[in-house]
């Protein structure tokens, strides 16, 4: 039985997995509330890390120096970037960036000093793990929204995609922006707050980690319609369903 750590970064996300956690009871450290139990067949610490690289940061280094997890997921929502990333797909992070990174010209662009490394790679068991998941996820989307809902948020068939996740400390909120950095990263599928700074961490630790992201928006002019919409509506159910599987998969 693996001891795992599941991180979200928004409270509905982290509320609809503790619902499957009947066990769950809850320890303070850092100004956070972690919660302890028992899903699927593993021990389970499931905590809300907050926004952004720094919050994102300090969750994983608490979860590493007081739980010690043998595997960290990461689910939440992200903005897509690549054509054909849409909103309600799914990404897994095959690799992480923080594309607001620049220590030139002492360092190349994006490289974190001290680590000789731009990206930070998942674990190739968990990604698949969270990729078979994640399939298995969208096919319920019908099921679990309404066609009302579905209409509302323009979702359509989703998908899952599996590449680079970006990370900075900044919400995507304009076409120019997205474009950017499209432009300077074509490989990204998404982008999000947190992300790249838990993967440092669990390689700084040595702890297999892997990120999941709903697609909330395109990460352009229309980023902040109807999000808490969305987080109601939809993320919230890929989660639970994304974790719950991905733990029995383990």
């Amino acid at each position: 039985m693996a001891r795992v750590a599941v991180i979200s970064a928004v409270h509905e996300e982290l509320a609809e997995i503790l619902q499957l956690m009947p066990d769950e009871r809850k320890v303070s450290v850092a100004g956070r509330e972690f919660w302890q139990g028992h899903l699927q067949g593993h021990e389970v610490v499931a905590v809300l890390c907050g926004i952004g690289k720094v919050a994102a940061a300090t969750t994983a280094t608490v979860l590493h120096e007081r739980f010690a997890p043998q595997h960290i997921l990461f689910t939440g929502v992200a903005g897509g970037l690549a054509l054909g990333a849409e909103v309600g797909d799914v990404v897994v992070g095959a690799r992480y960036l923080q594309h607001d990174l620049s220590a030139a010209p002492l360092f190349p662009r994006w490289e974190v000093p001290g680590t000789g490394k731009m990206h930070f790679d998942a674990d190739l068991v968990l990604a698949q793990v969270l990729e078979e998941a994640a399939r298995d996820a969208v096919t319920w989307l019908p099921k679990l929204v309404s066609e009302e809902t579905l209409r509302a948020l323009g979702l359509h068939r989703p998908t899952v995609h599996r590449g680079l996740i970006v990370s900075g400390d900044r919400f995507i909120t304009s076409a120019a922006e997205s474009q950017a950095l499209r432009e300077e990263l074509p490989e990204a599928l998404a982008v999000d707050m947190e992300s790249a700074a838990v993967a440092q961490v669990c390689w700084d630790y040595g702890t297999p980690f892997a990120a999941v992201r709903t697609l909330s928006d395109r990460a352009d002019d229309e980023a902040h319609v109807d999000f808490q919409a969305f987080m109601r509506d939809v993320a919230r159910h890929y989660s639970a369903r994304i974790v719950r599987k991905a733990l029995n998969l383990l």
